[in-house]
């Protein structure tokens, strides 16, 4: 369980305790599932290239499995990895230490998918994020190697092993290849 103490997320009459990952799904806390460790490695392995990117060209703050409100939609989410631009979070604002969630709609929405994932979920997720505003979401399957990257909800391009993710208009100049953010998967039984 997390230390941290829900205040005002209940009509309980004593604080909750939150659990570790968590979204609030029309003032409801529903616990998220666990990513498996081949999925955390890619994210983890993605913030660091992005954090380092963005750090360097000074274009705004990266972060891991944080919690964003989707104001309008009643919902707080936790993609896997954020990108948050200094145009919408400006670099001289103050970050509280014990914040839970983020203050504005990132620009970026990273997905990393796991086998616990279920597909009408992340469908929902995706579409949540561009109604309130995330101008780019990246989708990566480890397991398949590939990375489905949406312009908008319609607007979607996969991309396999050996194509590079393109930060475009919301992260200028940011590149990264697949294959150096993918660890070599255990080859799947079933072939296609």
């Amino acid at each position: 369980m997390a230390s941290m103490i829900a205040a005002g997320l209940t009509t309980e009459p004593e604080p909750v305790r939150l659990p570790d990952l968590y979204e609030v799904i029309e003032g409801k806390i529903v616990t998220t599932p666990s990513m498996s460790l081949f999925s955390v490695k890619v994210a983890g392995r993605l913030h660091r290239h992005l954090d380092e990117f963005v750090e360097q060209h000074q274009l705004g703050r990266a972060f891991v499995e944080g919690l964003f409100r989707l104001e309008s939609l009643n919902r707080s989410r936790r993609p896997d990895v954020m990108f948050f631009s200094y145009a919408r979070w400006p670099q001289d604002s103050i970050e509280d230490p014990i914040q839970d969630e983020a203050p504005v709609v990132p620009d970026l929405a990273v997905e990393v998918v796991s086998p616990s994932d279920v597909a009408d979920d992340l469908m929902e997720k995706i579409e949540e994020y561009f109604q309130v505003g995330v101008r780019l979401v990246w989708v990566i399957y480890p397991r398949f190697g590939v990375a489905h990257v949406y312009d908008s909800f319609h607007q979607i391009r996969c991309l396999g092993r050996d194509s590079e993710l393109d930060g475009g208009d919301v992260l200028p100049g940011f590149r990264l290849s697949l294959a150096s953010l993918l660890p070599n998967p255990r080859p799947r039984s079933d072939s296609l």
